[in-house]
């Protein structure tokens, strides 16, 4: 066995990297910063990375079992994608464009959610000793770490305001507070924000439980922890859509610096990707200890609780998002005098397009819905 330093303090873990120059960009103070030879360094990830990485180690050569993963082809890619984009933007389409970096952003800012879900005791949960693991140090410093990263800290943005200022910066300061209001109710989301509101949440969860015999705060911390994960995989199309779309110096403003927001967001996004994979490998290794006194094998729990998130990332949720985007898409199109011809342009370019019933999406050479 290694010999890894597997304990870390709060302190450690949210402690990041003395930067020679912050991100300061539209007048907004970013979170993390360059070294002295311009490599961009995330922040809290001075021992955030070594520590997981430690974790990961470790859980391999005590059970023999790889860390948990979900390959980021397991989702489709970008919807629109690049090429639809750009041809939106060409034609001087722009809202929807706009309205998509506002919602990135303000679901960026939902992710500081996850610092109410984990329990300060992870031991009475399970059989096997958690000490010196991942999940033991989500109460500890990284889900911390986590709402910080999206939702920001002190003076400092995180990513729901950075994905703003990528977009005020490639459109030019493009809504006003009315107009950010107007999406947010098109989007479902009520006007300044959900809120962090863990009541009401556990409220939601409650009705669609799958194990009544695990503690309910429990299963609702892993059912958040399967969500984010996936959320944040499949965010790495969007990551590479972003990056490329506001590279394109033609078609939007601030000479690149839009996509170079976005890429230090991509880099921030990589140890929350591994610490969930992390923790959730550790649970599927364990076993858990139910609130009757009952024990259940860790695979059991996590990989039925697995399969229902990725079905539920892959259908209806990939669904939503794409009917979402194309209503904005008809709904800036629809006045104007080529408004049809430029849909069915959009839809040609596409790798899927609206079924003959409107209800969900399909291959690029099926029959548009209308």
């Amino acid at each position: 066995m290694s010999n890894l330093q597997l304990e870390y303090s709060r302190d450690e873990l949210l402690s990041s990297h003395e930067v020679e120059e912050p991100l300061i960009l539209n007048g907004v103070r970013c979170h993390g910063g360059y070294l002295g030879d311009g490599t961009y360094v995330s922040p809290r990830t001075k021992r955030r990375s070594e520590a997981i990485a430690n974790w990961q180690q470790h859980h391999t050569e005590t059970f023999g079992t790889p860390v948990l993963s979900a390959p980021l082809e397991t989702w489709p890619g970008n919807y629109p994608n690049v090429a639809q984009a750009k041809l939106l933007l060409r034609n001087g389409v722009r809202e929807p464009m706009i309205v998509q970096l506002t919602r990135i952003g303000t679901v960026e800012g939902f992710g500081a959610m996850i610092r109410y879900l984990a329990p300060p005791d992870m031991q009475r949960f399970f059989v096997e000793d958690v000490r010196g693991t991942s999940m033991d140090h989500l109460a500890k410093g990284l889900v911390e770490a986590h709402a910080r990263d999206e939702a920001g800290f002190e003076d400092e943005a995180g990513h729901d305001r950075m994905w703003f200022v990528s977009r005020d910066i490639a459109f030019e300061n493009p809504v006003t507070a009315d107009q950010t209001a107007e999406m947010m109710v098109r989007m479902g989301i009520p006007v300044g924000g959900a809120g962090a509101d863990p009541d009401a949440a556990m409220t939601r969860f409650l009705g669609r439980r799958a194990f009544d015999d695990i503690d309910a705060g429990l299963e609702m911390l892993v059912s958040t922890m399967l969500r984010v994960l996936f959320v944040e995989i499949k965010a790495f199309h969007v990551f590479s859509w972003a990056e490329e779309v506001l590279s394109d110096v033609d078609l939007v403003a601030g000479d690149g610096a839009a996509a170079e927001i976005v890429r230090s967001i991509k880099a921030d996004e990589t140890p929350h990707v591994e610490y969930l994979r992390t923790g959730l490998s550790e649970m599927r290794a364990r076993t858990f200890i139910g609130e009757s006194g009952r024990r259940y094998p860790g695979a059991d729990i996590i990989d039925a609780m697995w399969d229902a998130s990725m079905a539920e990332s892959l259908g209806l949720m990939e669904d939503q998002n794409r009917a979402f985007v194309l209503s904005e898409i008809e709904r800036d199109v629809a006045a104007r005098p080529n408004g049809r011809d430029l849909i069915e342009e959009f839809h040609a370019l596409g790798d899927v397009r609206p079924s003959t019933d409107g209800k969900a999406f399909v291959g690029s050479d099926e029959p548009v819905g209308y």
